[in-house]
């Protein structure tokens, strides 16, 4: 067995769903360039942008150590919805994904020097009930949505508008276990658990 894992994200979820797993680990954000390419589907740019940040990682790897690297976006059809920046940002995406059906797109990358990564792609529907001006605004008023991807943290306040999902509820949250967790288990020497 390997040490712990590095993270390769400064994402506060990802860090409390991995402790979630009982996974040591550690944290080494990266910074890389995260603009979808022209033309580039959802499920394409998460897989690109999550071999980016483990290949960046293993700069600050220490030595057998698996770099997770990880994206999630929101996407309405083929629209990728980022993270707003404001507070009438996070409003506009909040209307437009009122009484639709959205998709949650995380792609996960395991790498190490040495070897070749592995590599996945998970996508998550999420039904939102219709969210009238008034609950949209006392909602962004929180400031919950703000630097969340599609304006809204379903492990938050933002649960009471969504009616239903169809796959990972932890991919919606940040980072799906279920598949890290079958990504790990087919690693050889995966990283040690508690």
């Amino acid at each position: 067995m390997s040490g712990p894992l590095l993270l390769a994200s400064a994402s506060p979820r990802r860090r409390e769903l991995l402790a979630q797993m009982g996974l040591p680990f550690t944290v080494a954000p990266v910074d890389i360039n995260e603009s979808p390419l022209p033309g580039e589907e959802p499920g394409m740019l998460v897989s690109r942008l999550a071999r980016a940040k483990a290949e960046a990682g293993l700069g600050l790897a220490d030595p057998g150590q698996w770099v997770l690297g990880a994206d999630t976006v929101v996407a309405l059809g083929p629209e990728i919805l980022g993270k707003p920046d404001n507070h009438q940002a996070a409003a506009a995406m909040l209307l437009r994904l009122s009484g639709r059906v959205h998709t949650v797109y995380s792609g996960l990358f395991l790498a190490r020097q040495g070897l070749a990564g592995r590599g996945r792609v998970v996508r998550t529907r999420v039904w939102m009930r219709a969210i009238g001006g008034p609950e949209i605004a006392a909602y962004v008023a929180t400031g919950e949505p703000l630097g969340k991807a599609g304006a809204y943290a379903i492990q938050g306040r933002a649960a009471a508008f969504v009616r239903c999902i169809a796959g990972s509820y932890s991919n919606v949250v940040g980072l799906p276990l279920f598949e890290l967790d079958a990504l790990l288990r087919g690693l050889p020497d995966p990283p040690a658990r508690v």
